[in-house]
């Protein structure tokens, strides 16, 4: 900017010149290719991580249940009871958590073995 403010008149009047001649020979250049603008390359749309509906819902039902127990706590037993009542009436269905799968005493046990003989092993080979 500063460098701008240094130029003289001649050199200005110069510098418009030459802008002209550009911009004349970009528009010569864009009708000899056929286009009359600048080709500008298309950008892809960046995408955005989304989520459905479904766990927006869940989110905001979770969140409506902390906040009545909070307002519960500081309001009196039978409001809390029907507030709280109302917001979990209004929860969505959620699907049932799968069914763990449990270890038998049985297998417990052989893993258990298993896992003392192989330190009694690494010990004894240690001595």
């Amino acid at each position: 900017m500063s460098n701008l403010l240094n130029l003289t008149s001649a050199q200005l009047i110069k510098a418009a010149n030459i802008k002209d001649r550009i911009e004349a020979l970009t528009k010569e250049l864009n009708g000899l290719l056929g286009s009359s603008s600048p080709v500008v390359k298309a950008v892809k749309p960046v995408k955005k991580g989304g989520m459905s509906a479904a766990g927006k819902a869940r989110i905001v039902a979770a969140q409506k249940l902390r906040w009545s127990k909070i307002k519960a706590a500081k309001a009196k037993p039978a409001v809390v009871k029907a507030a709280v009542k109302a917001v979990v009436a209004a929860k969505p269905v959620l699907k049932p958590a799968k069914k763990k799968f449990v270890m038998s005493a049985a297998a417990k046990a052989k893993i258990s073995a298993a896992a003392k003989a192989r330190w009694a092993k690494i010990k004894g080979a240690k001595k």
